[in-house]
């Protein structure tokens, strides 16, 4: 007999939270993935000694390609994906048990994740502006939803 499953998992708007949740996650760890084979294909390394693995000291240098990815994957951490990502990972799980109606969650939680997407992309392939402002800016627009509501419905409490 199976185990009765956690109360979580039976809220609809949860579960698709933790969807697209994992869709960004997945997201950042691609981008960091791209961020290497670029390090591999210049030839450009932070590190003498991953310099010296592949090829020499020469190759501990910087490289323009490479430095654009490491921008949007600083230093090994997703710096820009931290400023935005965590903070949704947070709001949609608080969000997640207001209530909300599960189509309205959904929605707030379908554009954030493909503006986050659509803002990566454009980074990465040096897409004309606007395009990653406004990628960024939707994406943001449900973030701030969840937020204002978070704090209504957390008002009594203050």
């Amino acid at each position: 007999r199976a185990a009765p499953s956690p109360k979580m998992m039976e809220n609809a708007v949860f579960m698709s939270f933790t969807f697209y949740s994992t869709i960004l996650i997945l997201k950042m760890y691609v981008v960091a993935i791209i961020t290497g084979q670029v390090r591999l294909r210049k030839k450009a390394f932070a590190n003498p000694e991953d310099a010296l693995r592949n090829g020499g000291l020469q190759y501990c240098r910087e490289d323009p390609d490479v430095e654009r990815c490491r921008r949007r994957v600083c230093s090994g951490s997703h710096r820009n994906d931290m400023e935005n990502i965590f903070p949704f990972l947070f709001l949609g799980a608080i969000y997640s048990l207001l209530n909300p109606s599960p189509a309205v969650a959904r929605i707030h939680f379908f554009i954030f994740c493909v503006g986050r997407i659509i803002h990566t992309i454009a980074y990465l392939l040096q897409l004309k502006a606007p395009t990653r402002s406004v990628a960024y800016s939707v994406a943001q627009l449900p973030c701030f939803s969840m937020a204002l509501q978070i704090l209504l419905a957390t008002t009594p409490y203050w």
